[in-house]
């Protein structure tokens, strides 16, 4: 069996633990600085109240002002959710997860060890801790088993057999289904308002209103086959910590509170020689919210000039002055090492040099950072139209 294991409103229970008092009023987590004003997540007080995830703040606040806007915090999120996934693989189940607050695995290995699948189901509940409010659906499909975790009630394990899979789902609501918000109101408009609706429909017709994704869509509705659990691989947590006795906004700075941080990561024993192909820098911002940035190597690389040349741009868009600074390598390189050539070709050395310049470039300021002059019409009296500067793409 496939089981799903479900935290609704994971990102706004993440924010709030460290302001337990706000759970039980109308709460709701802000929209992101420079981004649309839509309300995230939502607790219950707050849909009581009429509120709901996407509206509009400005509505919210009409419709319920004494709603409370929780700053988001993407690095408490992510570190709650890591602590969650570790609790669970210490139970025994391998686990894939599929964003914070939804994580499958499968339960045929751990049966045995507890006693039957929903004692297993029980253990992973118990492994997560009653403070999350996480409920379980096992079935013989995933897109069955998210649902039935959907439906469930907090602390509850729901269990759908395969038989029963397609009459389970018929009832339930179209937005369990992975469709875009447009593509339910169209649903709705044409009177479809239930998985089985869409499920009755032929899939031909289905693929040619609603593209691909509406075709998956109609297969899952349909409870047919929809993969396996793809286990994650466990990985030891490098980490380097940096607390600033006071708040730092200077990049010159924070800069070198990342050379610090480097120093340190590079040095630790667990890495084994291995380089790094993906790192996290966190920081945790005035005022309580957080600050997170990841960033992936084209190539690992050990190299402290070249890791400062990736990771320092990133500080320039620290969004308030910060007071801690952490760096993650969130992912190693397999090897200890590349193969080099006996004897480079004249220039080669210049030549990677400047093209890891260009990317490093690039990656800080955009793809058009980096242009070349093409000469268009040299003929012209006009300096300005004789060249142009045409991005590069090399």
């Amino acid at each position: 069996m496939i089981a799903a294991l479900v935290i609704q409103g994971f990102d706004l229970r993440a924010a709030l633990r460290s302001r337990p008092g706000l759970e039980a009023g109308p709460a709701a987590l802000a929209p992101l600085p420079g981004r649309e004003p839509l309300l995230g997540s939502v607790t219950a007080a707050a849909a009581a109240e009429g509120i709901r995830p996407g509206m509009r703040l400005g509505e919210a606040l009409a419709t319920c002002p004494r709603l409370v806007l929780v700053e988001q915090d993407p690095a408490g999120v992510e570190q709650a959710w890591e602590d969650v996934l570790r609790a669970l693989e210490n139970a025994g189940f391998a686990v894939e997860p599929a964003g914070p607050g939804t994580v499958y695995f499968e339960t045929r290995g751990v049966e045995r060890l507890y006693g039957g699948l929903e004692p297993a189901l029980r253990r992973a509940l118990a492994a997560v801790g009653p403070a999350w409010d996480a409920r379980v659906g096992a079935a013989e499909r995933r897109f069955a088993a998210l649902a039935a975790a959907g439906v469930a009630r907090p602390g509850q394990v729901l269990i759908v057999s395969d038989e029963r899979t397609r009459s389970f789902l018929a009832p339930l609501p179209l937005t369990l289904l992975p469709l875009e918000r447009a593509r339910y109101e169209e649903l709705e408009e044409l009177g479809i308002r239930t998985i089985g609706q869409l499920a009755g429909l032929p899939g031909g017709a289905v693929a040619e209103r609603l593209g691909a994704d509406g075709r998956r869509a109609w297969s899952l509705a349909r409870g047919e086959r929809d993969g396996r659990v793809a286990p994650r691989k466990a990985a030891e947590s490098l980490v380097e910590t940096l607390e600033f006795p006071e708040a730092v906004g200077n990049e010159l700075t924070l800069r070198r509170g990342l050379a610090v941080l480097l120093d340190r990561l590079l040095a630790r024993p667990e890495r084994a020689g291995r380089p790094p192909r993906k790192l996290a820098l966190w920081a945790r911002l005035v005022g309580g919210a957080s600050w997170r940035r990841t960033v992936t190597l084209r190539e690992p690389s050990a190299d402290v000039a070249r890791l400062r040349a990736a990771l320092g741009p990133k500080l320039a868009e620290l969004p308030a002055p910060a007071l801690k600074l952490r760096l993650e390598i969130v992912e190693l390189a397999e090897g200890t090492g590349e193969q080099l050539e006996l004897v480079r070709a004249e220039g080669e050395v210049l030549r990677g040099r400047l093209k890891e310049g260009l990317r490093q470039v690039r990656a800080a300021v955009g793809a058009g950072g980096v242009s070349t002059v093409v000469e268009v019409a040299p003929w012209s009296r006009i300096p300005e139209a004789r060249a142009l500067l045409v991005p590069r793409d090399d």
